[in-house]
């Protein structure tokens, strides 16, 4: 079953409210932000990660990057590293490499989230394609996901 059809289903049966739109081919976060009109800081973009061989979703805003002195701390791991292409599609069989939804619990994964994303009451992130997004209310995301809040994003600093 397709990602989305599955995270409908499942979002339909928590009766949680979503909205899904379709914009051309993102495959950068930052991209999707530009094409959705919104803020980079409202996109959550969501990295698997190794943390000494346990498998992990990282869910950031698509303006910031993994700073992985943080999630190592964060993790209290000593070895952190990104999953590969093969493992995106092993471990994510139904999306597309790179689209996958912050939804890690739906894969059995454990889900950190940086707290920055707090602040937003809305998110955007792909449901499996590089051409669909969903967008809900953060408090529904938190609720059903049940992620680890914690701080591990960098922000770029801005130059004037």
């Amino acid at each position: 079953m397709q990602c989305q059809k599955v995270l409908e289903e499942y979002l339909n049966s928590e009766r949680v409210d979503y909205t899904i739109q379709h914009h051309p081919v993102a495959y950068t976060a930052q991209q999707l932000a530009e094409y959705e009109r919104v803020s980079g800081k409202m996109v959550a973009k969501s990295v698997i990660v190794y943390a000494d061989n346990k498998i992990c979703m990282l869910v950031l805003p698509a303006s910031a990057r993994v700073d992985f002195d943080k999630v190592r701390h964060e993790l209290q791991a000593t070895d952190v590293r990104l999953a590969t292409e093969d493992d995106l599609r092993t471990l994510f069989p139904n999306c597309e490499v790179g689209s996958m939804p912050p939804f890690g619990n739906l894969y059995h994964l454990p889900v950190f989230v940086d707290s920055s994303l707090k602040r937003q009451e809305n998110i955007v992130f792909p449901i499996g394609t590089h051409t669909e997004t969903m967008k809900l209310r953060f408090a529904d995301f938190e609720r059903l996901v049940r992620p680890t809040i914690c701080s591990f994003a960098q922000v770029p600093v801005r130059v004037r």
